[in-house]
């Protein structure tokens, strides 16, 4: 396991133009970029064709074609990549037309969806739109959703990552997630 110093010195000369400190990056985060990926699998359909592999090399080639990012440290970049393997799988799951009334949706709960569990099953297509939603509430909340439950990243951790407390990170999870099941819960009854 590489140190958390190591890899942001390898992220901030990447930010500066280096391209050896990406290929000298990459499989210094590739195993936890991998578990990332597999979370997110486990919680998807059982008739996604995508594989996890597949996803981390997709999160990849995007992150490669972002010349603009300021990479901060390892919290930052497990966050971006995070929101990155969200946004692939939605737009996945969408060009299934997992939109369409009856389209094989599995309707769950937020507290069932926001367990990391590999029974769950999480709608992630409704479960991006209630967070779309709430980012235009509250933004913060919204990215403390994504670093928490998509990325994995730990209170302490997403506390770093938003500079706030983590007293701050546990009241805005509290919050979120009850906002989310509400969100949610109108959707599902306008679509039933």
């Amino acid at each position: 396991m590489p140190s958390p110093n190591e890899v942001t010195q390898l992220l901030l000369a990447w930010s500066q133009g280096d391209r050896s400190a990406l290929e000298e990056l990459i499989p210094l985060v590739y195993d936890e970029l991998h578990k990332m990926a597999r979370r997110y699998m486990i919680r998807e359909q059982a008739a996604n064709t995508l594989q996890t592999t597949a996803l981390v090399n997709e999160a990849y080639l995007r992150m490669v074609d972002m010349r603009k990012v300021q990479w901060q440290n390892r919290a930052h970049f497990f966050a971006v990549s995070a929101q990155l393997m969200r946004r692939i799988l939605v737009d996945f799951a969408r060009s299934r037309n997992y939109q369409k009334r009856g389209g094989g949706k599995r309707k769950v709960t937020l507290d069932d969806a926001l367990e990391v569990s590999p029974r769950q099953d999480a709608d992630l297509v409704l479960l991006d739109d209630a967070l779309n939603a709430l980012a235009i509430v509250d933004d913060r909340k919204r990215k403390v959703v994504e670093l928490r439950f998509f990325g994995g990243l730990t209170v302490e951790e997403t506390a770093h990552v938003l500079e706030v407390s983590s007293d701050t990170v546990m009241r805005d999870w509290k919050m979120a997630k009850v906002w989310l099941l509400r969100e949610m819960s109108g959707k599902e009854r306008d679509e039933a």
